[in-house]
């Protein structure tokens, strides 16, 4: 009877502490998951075919600013512009303006670091309304944050119309 005593102990400890371990690191993984957070979503439609290929953080562009490039003088006036402050200046990137076009998005002085986020809102025969998204790319507060001046390059096919584009605050 003792031994019986026992074994039903030592198995019902054995069960408890599984139970309990169980528990902790079910609600440990629940409350550290990062898959927990609602993402952003941007404003308006997914653009098909835009791409970011540059990105810089430092640039001489001090308000806010956008283009639209079609051809290769554009876009070495650009760069020429760019590199007027760098040493070594910035590489041209290499784009096919027959089937391409880029999108400069100059976001002007910003406090901490932020990121565009470019969506469509509307589409019509003649033109398309682009909705520019600037969104904190850390969620942490800092009280001295450092001063950017990001500017964003963004590839797209080439479309016959008309881009305006709307900054929207969130």
């Amino acid at each position: 009877m003792k031994t019986f005593m026992t074994r039903l102990l030592n198995h019902d400890l054995k069960t408890h502490f599984s139970i309990r371990y169980i528990f902790v690191i079910t609600l440990i993984c629940l409350l550290s998951c990062k898959a927990q957070k609602q993402g952003n979503s941007p404003v308006g439609e997914h653009i098909d075919g835009l791409s970011l290929i540059e990105q810089q953080n430092f640039t001489d562009i001090d308000s806010f600013e956008t283009r639209v490039i079609r051809d290769t003088k554009s876009l070495n006036k650009f760069y020429s512009q760019i590199n007027k402050t760098r040493k070594p200046g910035l590489p041209v990137p290499m784009v096919d303006f027959s089937k391409d076009m880029l999108v400069l998005v100059g976001l002007g002085e910003q406090q901490g670091e932020k990121t565009a986020v470019l969506s469509k809102i509307k589409e019509t025969d003649q033109e398309m309304l682009i909705a520019i998204e600037v969104r904190n790319v850390s969620e942490e507060e800092m009280s001295i944050q450092p001063v950017y001046f990001p500017i964003y390059l963004y590839k797209m096919p080439l479309v016959d119309k008309t881009l305006i584009f709307q900054r929207v605050n969130n």
